[in-house]
């Protein structure tokens, strides 16, 4: 487990009290909450940032556990005492300055509490339903292994655009200025930081050089693998960041079209857009997945991605809280929209052209399923073998029909990928 940054005192306490108890009412995603408590209190400093935010993630990523150590119907200060304690490894001495003489008796019971025998969601930190589902996929201690590495600090990836960089001299560059960087190991564009600088003034960054990007993100854009002049579309664009690998990879020829729902998301595309030198991208926000916009390109694209809105369980290295937030029935509120969204893009695809559908999900009703039914009611398309296509372009990944990326075994986010291409 992670170790806070540094020890506690009273106000980073009260700090980390508010926050919490703002978070597990689960209203807002955690790091909306965090950028909000920030703004509305410019008072603090990067140090105490980000000790709050190491520590209210920590209570997050372990929030089952911190729970049979604190008690079922404890508060958010005793979550934060109790995991500072059993968690993080600080003594009652130690932060006695920082607490009252209740509190310290209080952390006394929580050390001397035995706890009854872990079950499988005690040990994975996650709640019951999850455990059930995700243990058949996994295996008992391949899930143990799993959430060991969903309940790590996410690392910090770049990509490189190579239409202005190359990886290598990046990487000189960032040694140069004390930076840690290495090559990442599959994306042939992605480095992987040793600590989290901040980034968004760096030149590298406001030269349109790099972007934050995690790895297993890049991968999927080798799956579509676009070629320079065709016609691509990016179904669920959001801010774009695989956008901005595609029209890349298209050396910025061709037409990119980045479709979404949200205006919000895309009008943080054209300004990376730009940065980035790209002018084959061109956002267009929809009303829906049959919005009279998508239905003209029926059969004129060679490749369409769909990125489909899911759970997001494989970035609870990033968002914890969505373990915590997710349910079975905004699962099966999800298995709809990915259908609906799959088939529409589909009608995109003109014959011999490629269709990719991802999620950063790790259940099977999310992947393999919405797949499966797919390919059963549109006989034109057929899968192609992921492991085989990223293969061929020297992305080191275990053969396979479909793309599965986990943090135990590839150190990136949770993806699932399926390439299908249309014969007629």
């Amino acid at each position: 487990m992670n170790a806070p940054l540094e020890a506690p005192t009273r106000g980073r306490l009260n700090h980390a009290n508010h926050i919490l108890a703002e978070v597990l009412r689960f209203a807002h995603p955690a790091d909306a909450v965090l950028s909000r408590y920030f703004r509305e209190n410019r008072n603090l400093g990067h140090r105490d940032r980000a000790w709050l935010a190491e520590t209210v993630y920590a209570v997050l990523r372990h929030l089952r556990q911190v729970r049979l150590w604190a008690g079922p119907n404890a508060q958010p200060k005793a979550l934060l005492l109790a995991w500072l304690v059993k968690g993080a490894g600080h003594s009652v001495r130690h932060l006695e300055p920082a607490i009252s003489q209740t509190e310290r008796e209080q952390l006394g019971e929580v050390k001397a509490r035995q706890l009854p025998p872990a079950s499988l969601a005690d040990r994975c930190d996650l709640p019951d339903w999850l455990a059930e589902r995700l243990a058949p996929v996994f295996g008992e201690e391949g899930l143990v292994s799993l959430c060991h590495a969903l309940n790590q600090s996410a690392p910090l990836d770049l990509r490189i655009n190579p239409l202005k960089a190359e990886r290598e001299a990046v990487l000189a560059q960032l040694a140069a200025e004390g930076i840690k960087a290495r090559p990442g190991r599959l994306s042939p564009l992605a480095i992987r930081l040793a600590e989290k600088p901040a980034l968004q003034t760096h030149p590298l960054y406001l030269g349109g050089q790099v972007e934050v990007q995690d790895e297993g993100s890049q991968v999927l854009a080798w799956l579509v693998a676009p070629r320079r002049g065709e016609l691509v579309v990016d179904f669920c664009a959001g801010a774009g960041g695989k956008t901005l690998v595609l029209g890349a990879l298209m050396r910025s020829t061709g037409r990119l079209h980045a479709f979404d729902v949200s205006d919000k998301r895309l009008a943080k595309l054209k300004p990376r857009a730009a940065r980035a030198g790209l002018s084959n991208v061109h956002p267009v926000v929809i009303d829906n997945e049959n919005d009279i916009r998508v239905k003209r390109l029926a059969g004129k694209a060679d490749r369409v991605l769909v990125d489909a809105p899911c759970s997001g369980l494989g970035t609870l290295r990033r968002n914890p809280d969505l373990k915590w937030r997710q349910s079975p029935e905004s699962v099966e509120e999800l298995k709809g929209k990915q259908a609906a969204i799959l088939q529409a893009a589909a009608r995109l695809v003109k014959p011999g052209g490629r269709l990719v559908y991802a999620t950063c999900s790790l259940l099977p009703e999310e992947n393999e399923h919405i797949v499966q039914a797919f390919l059963a009611a549109n006989p034109a398309f057929q899968v192609r073998n992921a492991g085989e296509i990223l293969q061929r372009q020297g992305i080191p990944v275990e053969e396979g029909e479909f793309l599965r990326l986990t943090p135990d075994r590839h150190d990136t986010d949770g993806f699932f990928a399926a390439v299908m291409e249309r014969s007629a």
